[in-house]
């Protein structure tokens, strides 16, 4: 394991332990649902699920279709916010 993914690893740990994953969760979730990107989505998948025809797309078929859009939807502003919370947790807990 790379030391980049190992300080991941441990990063990760370190906010599961403490709560703080699912809080930052909530909180992306929150985020999402307040600016519109689960609409917008959900509006993207009936439209791809409208073009294919439903009995020809699979679970799979649409995870694949909405991930990359999805990922570009996601506003800068709650990018940043998440950002900042992990940094400021990091700080607190600086003895990774």
């Amino acid at each position: 394991m790379s030391k980049d993914a190992q300080m991941r690893a441990t990063i990760n740990q370190k906010l599961i332990e403490m709560g703080e994953r699912e809080r930052l969760k909530e909180l992306l979730r929150a985020k999402l649902i307040e600016c519109g990107w689960k609409d917008q989505l959900k509006a993207h998948c009936k439209d791809v699920i409208r073009e294919k025809g439903l009995e020809h797309v699979t679970v799979e078929d649409l995870v694949a279709e909405i991930t990359p859009k999805g990922r570009a939807l996601v506003p800068d502003s709650v990018k940043k916010e998440l950002l900042q919370r992990i940094k400021a947790f990091l700080a607190q807990h600086a003895t990774l």
